[in-house]
């Protein structure tokens, strides 16, 4: 017979919480974060911020275009460094320091 684990989601909560905020339960590397966003912003985004969109967009496109020869280069280079965690993070660091 399986046995089941029953966790509570977080052990405490502190601040206000109200009848528009969104509670957000995530987890990343293994530990568990509870988080809340009270009154997000739902505006247009401002000009820096559709700047810096686009970069991201711009470095994802060409890190999906890269050929087989690019990325095992790529993949050399990621494993001699020790400062990113994983290679997408490695690439996309790669090409926002290019632009």
């Amino acid at each position: 017979m399986s046995k089941i684990k029953l966790e509570a989601p977080f052990q405490q909560f502190r601040g206000k919480v109200c009848k528009h905020s969104q509670i957000i339960f995530k987890e990343m590397y293994g530990t568990k974060f509870t988080s809340q966003i009270c009154n997000p912003y739902t505006g247009a985004p401002s000009t820096a911020q559709s700047a810096q969109q686009s970069k991201m967009t711009a470095a994802v496109a060409k890190i999906a275009a890269l050929s087989e020869q690019e990325l095992q280069a790529a993949m050399d280079a990621f494993a001699k460094q020790s400062k990113y965690k994983t290679l997408r993070g490695y690439l996309l660091a790669q090409e926002l320091k290019k632009s």
